[in-house]
């Protein structure tokens, strides 16, 4: 189920992955970047930078909701735009901000809009400060995502992010950078990361990220973590590692919140990459 951040109204159903034709029809459309409306979005600096510094699959332009809600109907069109979204599965009911890389299509519903590509952002409701900085990575990557479906379309199955764990394996390789904030406890400091995963990982800032994806610094990935937050202890996180000179997805992974499992990267996960 998704709803278009601003309005905020939900829709339910699941996107479709896009046919043949309408992967055609993506090439030779113009990508519009759907905006926040809020004139002190930092969302809105960030994206303009992400999509200025890396976009080239197809032509771009900057619009507001308004013109959105008018073009998504034209196939001329496709979009990079804000969704909210809830799952079944999750019995908290929450909601997450995705970003979505939709194709136009004459429907009555966003939701039967085809989905080319994804990514969830962050938990509903919160500074979008917490990912905006990521966005340079996220976008391209889905760039490069894009791309690879335009070649084989094969790859537009409904769980086609953990496809990209064929990629595992090389990241033993690079260097791991990730936040304090987004490690659970049992794996909280170096030393019991080290108990665990034998290979190079950094607990940095978000300054350390946002330079290792504006320089392309060779050989690293960055954890992009998605979670519940304010008093919520439920839910689905999100874990993802983005290659910042290549634009590669490493590993996708999503678990649901409890005792057993925190909310963060957890030894499980670093279990997985050590194989």
């Amino acid at each position: 189920m998704f709803a278009l951040l601003l309005p905020a109204v939900l829709l339910s159903g699941q996107a479709p992955f896009p046919d043949q034709d309408e992967i055609k029809q993506f090439k030779a459309s113009k990508t519009c970047v759907v905006l926040e409306d809020d004139p002190f979005s930092s969302y809105n600096i960030y994206i303009k930078e992400a999509v200025k510094a890396c976009w080239k699959i197809t032509p771009y332009e900057f619009i507001s909701v308004k013109d959105f809600n008018v073009r998504r109907l034209n196939p001329a069109y496709s979009f990079l735009v804000i969704t909210q979204t809830n799952f079944d599965k999750d019995p908290s009911h929450g909601l997450y901000n995705f970003l979505n890389l939709l194709q136009g299509k004459d429907v009555n519903k966003l939701a039967e809009m085809p989905e080319i590509c994804a990514i969830p952002l962050s938990f509903a409701g919160v500074n979008d400060l917490i990912y905006s900085y990521k966005l340079g990575a996220i976008v391209s990557f889905m760039q490069k995502h894009a791309q690879k479906i335009s070649e084989d379309n094969s790859l537009t199955l409904r769980k086609y992010l953990k496809y990209y764990n064929k990629n595992m394996p090389d990241i033993k390789n690079k260097t791991i950078l990730i936040e304090q904030d987004d490690l659970t406890p049992q794996i909280s400091t170096i030393k019991k990361i080290k108990a665990i995963y034998s290979h190079s990982i950094e607990i940095v800032t978000d300054d350390k990220i946002t330079k290792a994806i504006e320089d392309k610094t060779p050989d690293t990935v960055i954890l992009h973590k998605v979670g519940p937050m304010g008093d919520r202890d439920s839910g689905f996180c999100f874990i993802m590692l983005i290659g910042t000179d290549d634009s590669e997805l490493y590993y996708y992974n999503l678990h649901m919140v409890d005792k057993a499992n925190p909310n963060g990267l957890l030894s499980d996960d670093l279990k997985r990459l050590e194989k």
